[in-house]
């Protein structure tokens, strides 16, 4: 499940940062005050962060060097 911590750490502040975002909004005005479209796309968001791996770690071995393509011909 964890693949990267640097995605996994971000995903899980963005989770807490919800929750507390939206307790802040509970204490604030009641349930009526919860902004629920933010907390779920919160809550989604950091769940896609720890579930996705970093953009530096590839499972491609290392490309070769660039080679010339030739036109097919006629």
């Amino acid at each position: 499940m964890i693949k990267s911590w640097k995605t996994t750490a971000t995903g899980i502040t963005a989770i807490i940062g919800a929750a507390i975002f939206a307790f802040n909004q509970y204490l604030g005005g009641g349930m009526a005050a919860v902004s629920w479209e933010v907390l779920i796309t919160a809550i989604l968001a950091g769940v896609g962060l720890i579930l996705a791996k970093d953009a530096g770690v590839t499972n491609s071995p290392t490309p070769g060097p660039a080679q010339i393509v030739k036109p097919p011909s006629v």
